[in-house]
Formats: structure tokens, sequence, C-alpha cells
């Protein structure tokens, strides 16, 4: 589990150095890359879909994501992008790829929807906690207004 969560951190904030992100950002990067492959590697654990999974683990992303914008004033796309790098399921692709290189098209065929169906779940987790974020303000919004 150690060495999963190690690799993660690494995995996010290496690519947020690639991707340009702020300095001061790059471990935050890694922190929520870390914690959403933490809820992905424990729910497959449990022996859920890799994509229910990938789902709730980008939904946590994204939640996070949200609320590291907020308090350390960049945007959310910094910490959403370093943070689903570690769910993205580029082994997979690379199979169902070799696979049809290879000619085993129907094992190409079934990995290649199983990359569908992953990185799907990962962009309506994304979009998901958009709209739940979103929600959350207005209902803010709409209690402070009440107050006064």
């Amino acid at each position: 589990m150690i060495s999963q969560l190690v690799t993660s951190f690494i995995a996010s904030s290496g690519f947020g150095i690639i991707f340009n992100v702020p300095k001061n950002a790059v471990l935050k990067c890694g922190f929520v890359g870390m914690i959403g492959w933490l809820l992905y590697f424990y729910l497959v654990e449990q022996k859920v879909d890799a994509a229910v999974a990938s789902f709730f683990a980008s939904f946590a992303v994204g939640i996070i994501s949200h609320i590291f914008a907020k308090i350390y004033k960049n945007p959310v796309i910094i910490f959403i992008v370093g943070g689903i790098i570690p769910l993205v399921p580029g082994g997979l692709a690379y199979d169902a790829m070799r696979n049809l290189v290879g000619n085993e098209n129907m094992m190409a065929v079934e990995l290649s929807v199983r990359v569908l169906m992953i990185a799907g779940a990962i962009a309506l987790g994304v979009v998901f906690s958009e709209v739940f974020n979103q929600l959350y303000r207005d209902l803010v919004y709409k209690l402070k207004l009440k107050k006064s």
C-alpha cells in the first residue's frame, strides 16, 4: 500500500511539473493524485468494478481539487489534471492496441471497451464533482441571502 501511495504521488507531481503548474502547487497535485489513487485502489481491492472505482476516485479528485483551489487560490484545473493522471488506463489502452496489431481482434475490442468505460467514468466523475460544487455554492449563497 505504501508503494502504491508513493508512486501515485510521484506520478501526479511529475505530471504537474510537465504541465508547468506553479511550483507551490506541485506537491498539492501529488497529494490529490495520491488520494484519488488510494480510493481507486481500495475500491478495486474490495472487488468493485474498475469503471465504478474510477468514477468515485475522479469524483473525489474533483471535490478535493475544488477545495484546494479555494484554499490556495489557484485554478481548479491545476489540481484535477494532476489528480486524475494515476487513474488513466494507459496500460489497458496499450494492451488493446497490442492485441489489435497482433490480429487478436476480439480481445482488442474487449479491452478497448473497458478503456472507454473507464475513461468515460473518469470524465463523468469530474463533471459530477463540478455539478456538486455548483449546487453547494448555490445553496451556501441562498442561505447567506436568507440570513441577511
